[in-house]
This record gives structure tokens, sequence and C-alpha cells, in this order.
């Protein structure tokens, strides 16, 4: 521990307040808070911790604190601090995304609309709905039942709303008032949670409809009939009250929390919410911490709040009620209960399904790498380099190396290599060229072997790898290849000398991964050679201008990006480059393919002279 850590840590108060921890660059990456700050920073820096909190005390270089009166006041400087810094391993604990509400505007002639704002104007706010899509259909039922006006600014002239019955038009008629007061006060009543009423009203009014003999229009109430049901009856838990509640449950493991929101409105499950993150405190702790940023700033407050109990529940209840003037409850026993549990156990399936999806991603890299190993008769095959060519007739020839690591593909270790020694397309000779260049540097610098090498294609890349490796270079490391099908896919593994293929299952995770590495390096490979490809070109156009050598072009190219803005620069732009306004004129006249009016050069005039003589 350091120093100026062990001192600090000395003069910590017994007082209730948050704390702040800095990594070397003085950066904020937690805040904390705490009942005992003395207590709670030491238990950082003494006694064992798992893998994920010793990575964060591992970047503690120093840490600050603010005493707070009390742990109410605390709690709402977290919060404040987290929003502020937005620290790296608080990051996944904030939530500042505020809830859509759907809004009846108080204008002259009412509309529907769902906002996110909820303002003080003359509108009627109903929310808060747990996502957009469910404000969003709720609306589109209403727009469907209730003839409001549909357009933000009125039109001349009646739209296609009118002719569909959703608009009554205060375009061109005149509208009672007291029509629009019966429908905003419907529209409230079915917010409210009275949409069976408005549903058993459309019930009687498809009926008489029908005793009319009105066939059409009782298709058209009982559509919305169908409508209200598809909407509006997707709840799994009904109370008997209409108090709309939010429940929270957690479950921890493994060193991650997932919390989980059942958002209950007028008395029905109408939507969940999990959130899934790494924490790095106590757990209860860490989950306060979550619901009190949870509603930071945003007004979609509900009446009740339903939290798992604790032995603080009195402390915590009285604090987060003052705090969010919002009733919170810690049930004992009956339906709320039963809500609390069932979040619990939500959280419980969320979180070991992202364990089950973490172990599905093993399946298909580190447990891939060790299946491979096997039907090679490998003991392990922790690290596999592969290589590929690409040319166009032998032109422009490079070729690519790619590394996995334990099935995973690591970036940083893939190398490029332009082909020095090999004319016309020889792609054997272009596999022992770039073979003996990888491992000799390998056994000059000393680097890491892999335990299998991979080369794109079949008998004859192996053996020109294998007779580098093993009568060159004196290594014996296991060569296989890849041979592709007539469609360029994978389709066979080959190895040994002679090579022989190994069988292998299509569908095996090891055959997958084969797949992944080869279409990595061929796209590694031929995204090398169109970059050299387009080096070349412009390299061969500035070439060809006399008095223009290797380090000028390479200054050109870094000053001005590309040949079209040269083309388009003026004389003056390459002053800053040391050139000359005859050999800027030169460039120019070159690059956009007229005749130069300088005289030329010494060059020029040996190679006219020349060509007279010939």
């Amino acid at each position: 521990m350091m120093e100026k850590i062990k001192h600090k840590l000395a003069l910590l108060p017994d007082q209730p307040g948050c704390y702040l921890m800095k990594n070397k660059s003085g950066k904020i990456i937690y805040v904390g808070k705490a009942k005992v700050l003395k207590n709670r920073v030491r238990s950082y820096f003494t006694g064992s911790h798992d893998a994920k909190t010793q990575r964060l005390v591992s970047e503690i270089c120093d840490f600050e604190y603010i005493v707070t009166s009390s742990n109410m006041e605390a709690l709402i400087l977290e919060c404040n601090l987290i929003k502020q810094h937005h620290p790296r391993y608080n990051v996944l604990l904030k939530d500042d995304k505020s809830f859509p509400y759907i809004k009846i505007t108080g204008d002259l002639h009412p509309r529907l609309e769902v906002t996110r704002r909820v303002v003080k104007d003359r509108g009627k706010y109903f929310g808060p709905y747990p996502n957009a899509y469910a404000a969003q259909q709720t609306k589109k039922l209403l727009d469907r039942l209730y003839p409001l006006r549909k357009c933000s600014t009125i039109p001349d002239k009646v739209c296609l709303y009118y002719h569909m019955g959703q608009c009554i038009a205060p375009c061109e008629y005149d509208v009672p008032a007291g029509q629009y007061e019966e429908m905003v006060q419907e529209i409230t009543r079915f917010l409210n949670g009275g949409h069976e009423d408005i549903k058993q009203d459309l019930e009687r009014k498809m009926h008489e409809a029908a005793e009319e003999l009105n066939f059409e229009r009782a298709k058209e109430l009982r559509d919305q009939i169908a409508y209200i049901d598809a909407v509006m009856e997707k709840q799994k838990i009904t109370t008997n009250d209409s108090v709309d509640r939010d429940v929270f449950g957690y479950y921890v493991d493994k060193g991650w929390m997932c919390v989980q929101i059942l958002y209950m409105r007028q008395g029905k499950m109408i939507e969940r919410r999990a959130s899934i993150f790494p924490y790095y405190g106590d757990e209860y702790d860490d989950f306060m911490s979550f619901i009190s940023q949870y509603y930071s700033d945003n007004p979609a407050l509900p009446k009740d709040i339903l939290i798992p109990d604790h032995e603080s529940r009195q402390e915590l209840s009285e604090m987060l009620e003052q705090w969010l003037k919002v009733k919170v409850h810690f049930p004992q026993r009956g339906l709320k209960k039963q809500m609390v549990e069932m979040a619990c156990n939500n959280a419980k399936v969320a979180l070991q399904e992202k364990f089950q999806l973490l172990d599905r991603n093993e399946g298909r890299t580190v447990k891939a790498a060790e299946q491979l190993g096997k039907r090679l008769g490998m003991e392990k095959v922790h690290r596999i380099e592969a290589f590929d060519n690409s040319n166009i007739q032998g032109t422009d020839p490079v070729s690519a190396m790619v590394v996995f690591t334990d099935g995973k593909p690591d970036k940083k270790e893939y190398r490029k290599y332009k082909v020095k020694t090999v004319t016309g397309p020889d792609d054997y000779e272009t596999m022992r060229e770039v073979i003996r260049r990888r491992y000799e540097r390998v056994l000059k610098e000393g680097l890491t072997l892999p335990d299998l090498i991979v080369v794109d294609g079949g008998k004859g890349q192996i053996s020109a790898a294998i007779d580098v490796l093993e009568n060159e270079l004196g290594l014996h490391v296991p060569v296989c290849g890849l041979v592709k099908d007539q469609k360029h896919k994978t389709a066979d593994l080959m190895i040994g000398d002679p090579p022989e293929v190994v069988p292998m299952p299509r569908d095996s995770q090891e055959f997958y991964l084969l797949q992944r590495i080869q279409e990595e390096v061929h796209r590694f490979a031929i995204t090398f050679h169109r970059q050299t490809r387009a080096k070349s070109m412009v390299g061969s156009q500035l070439d060809a201008i006399p008095g223009i050598g290797e380090t000028r072009r390479k200054r050109l190219l870094k000053h001005f990006g590309s040949l079209k803005k040269m083309k388009e620069a003026e004389v003056a732009d390459f002053k800053p480059l040391g050139i000359g306004e005859k050999l800027a004129k030169t460039i120019l006249d070159h690059l956009n393919g007229r005749v130069a009016e300088a005289a030329p050069d010494a060059s020029v005039e040996d190679t006219a002279s020349d060509a007279a003589e010939q």
C-alpha cells in the first residue's frame, strides 16, 4: 500500500459521508457512501477481496472524502457525484433517462401526444409508462377510440384521419366544447384504470349495432374491443387496489448484481426491466445506490416502492421516503411479499442467463481450442498463428498473420508482411519466405512460439512451411492447412508430413473455430493487399515526377493526405515542405496531365537526347 494512502487512512473520521477513489492520473474511478467513513474506506485496503474488487483496488492511487451530517445526505451526495463524474466502476449504476407520459394537451382543440417532459401547463399527464413502446401502443389505441385532432397544426382542410373516423375535423367544422370535455373525461377514466368500463360500453354498443343489422359498425366495435384486449391485458399479477407501484428485487453471484423492477400500474403488472452490472461494495448498499440513482431527477415516481427486507429497513424507509416523497415498503407477508420474491427470482434467472451466455461463449473459444487440440493429438492449443497470402496475378504480393489465443482473436499480435524475394504468383515460395521471416524473428527476439501454425492451403503450403521450420530453423511446431471447397468455404483440415485429412464434424465447435480463423486471416490479408496496392498506385504516379524521391514522396503524402488533395493544391501550398515554385509547378502539371511550362531539368534533357539518338 502506498505511504500516502496509509497516512490518509489513519485520519479518516467516524462520521457518515462519501469517498471518491482516484487512479494514477487523478481521475475519479469509484464513488461510494458510508455510515462510518473510517471503517468503509479501510475495508478496501485490508483483508481479502474477490478478483473484480482487487482490480478496482489495484487502480486506486489516492482518495478523497466528504463528510455529511447524516446517511441521508451521503446517499444524495453519492448520487450527485456519480452523475457528475461518471466513474468507471459506477457507470452501470446510473440511469438518467426519463420515462414517457401520455399527455392530453390543454389547447382549444386538444390532442394526445407522448412526451418525456412534464411541465406545468394546462395539459393532463398520465403515466409514467415503463417504455416508449407501451406509451405509443396505448396512445394508438386511444386514437382509434376517440376522434381528437391528430395534426400538430390545424390544416386548411380535412385529412385522412377524418375519413377514417379518427378525427372530428375542427379545421372545417365547429366542435361543441362539451364534446371535447366528454372525450377528455373518458380518456382520463380509461388511463386511470377504467378500461374495463370502456370495454363494457363498447360491447353494449356492438350488440345494439348488430340488432339494428348495422354489421359494419358492429365489426368496427368488435375490432376495437379486441385491440383493447391486446394492448391492456398482458398483465401477470393483479392487485385489488389501483395503486401504481415499482417492485424491486435483486440477486448477486460471482461479483455481479442483477436488479429487476416490476412495474405495477393501476394495480396490474404491465412491464419489467432488468439491469445487470458488477458491484464493488456491500451488496445491499450498492442495491440502494441503484434505487436512489434510478429515481434521480426523474419525475416518474410511483405511489409505492416495494423493496426486499433488510435489518436496517426502518432507517432505509425513513431515508428514502424523506428524499423521494414516496411510500417505501419492506413486505413481510402476503401478495406484496410474493411480488418482491417474484422480482428477486426474475433477477436470479436473468443473471444465470447471462452466465450461461458466457459459458456458451467459452464453449466457442477456450473449449473449442481444447477440443481441436484433442483431435490433433496435442495436449493443448493455447496459441494459434494463421497465415494467408494475397496478390493479383503476382502484383503487390503480401501476406498476413493473425493470432488466436484460447480461441479468441488477439489483434495486437497480428502482423503484416510485404513479400520481398518472390516474383510472380508463387504461393508456395511466398509461404516459405513469410514463415522464415516470422520464426527467425521469434528465435532472435525470444518471442512465444505458437502451439499450432495454420496455413491457408493444402499439401503444398503445409510442406513448404514444415520444410522451413524443421530443415532451416530447427523448429518442430505442428502445421496444419485449411482446404477450401468450390464455394471458397472451409472444407477440410490437413496435418502431418505427408499431410492427411483430419476427420471433423461440420457442426462441432472446433470446426467453427477453424472457420473463424480462416475468415479472419483472409480478411486481414485482403485488407492489407488493398492498402498496399492503393499506395503503390499513388507512389508510382509520384515516382514518375522528376525531382521526387522516396523521402519527398512520403512527406507529400503525409502533408496532403491524398493525390486528389495534392492535385487541387496551389503552388504556395508546397512551400511549407521546402518545395520551390518551379518543382511545385512540375508536380501539379504531371498530376493534372498538363505539359510542363518550366524548362526541364538535366535528367529530363538526358532522357530526351537519348531518345533522339535512338
